[in-house]
């Protein structure tokens, strides 16, 4: 399994993503989006991998990525399709860096996801001092 990272350039939360996003599937289906080259490793990235965004400068949430296809351009030319899960998953913010395109993102490097109680999975794990580190910095 591999993920990809992109910014999603223009999209001020993850609400207006979701707006936008539910907008183009009704309009287009199905929710993908497009990039002009097909991922070479495709297939690890379909067997379970996300598309991770970057908003407004951090990365907030993912979704899965179902499948990939041969897509166009409005203009006729071609292209490759991200079919998305329409489902948003919120994700430990991360700040990143403006970057050009996608990334590749290993699984041992993707935030960890955010249950519906507001934590993020394998809090437990870090060390106390951490956590209480973050947590006064209201990183937690």
């Amino acid at each position: 399994m591999l993920h990809m990272i992109k910014l999603a350039v223009g999209v001020r939360d993850a609400a207006h993503l979701a707006a936008l996003q539910g907008a183009r599937a009704k309009s287009n289906p199905p929710l993908r989006h497009q990039t002009r080259n097909r991922p070479k490793r495709a297939d690890e990235v379909t067997a379970g991998g996300s598309m991770y965004w970057v908003i407004s400068g951090a990365v907030l949430v993912r979704q899965r990525i179902t499948a990939i296809i041969r897509d166009e351009w409005d203009d006729g030319s071609a292209c490759a399709g991200l079919v998305l899960d329409p489902g948003l998953v919120r994700v430990a913010a991360r700040a990143m860096k403006p970057f050009q395109g996608w990334r590749y993102l290993k699984p041992s490097e993707a935030p960890a996801d955010i249950d519906a109680a507001g934590q993020a999975w394998g809090i437990e794990t870090l060390p106390a001092q951490m956590r209480a580190a973050l947590a006064e910095l209201a990183l937690l």
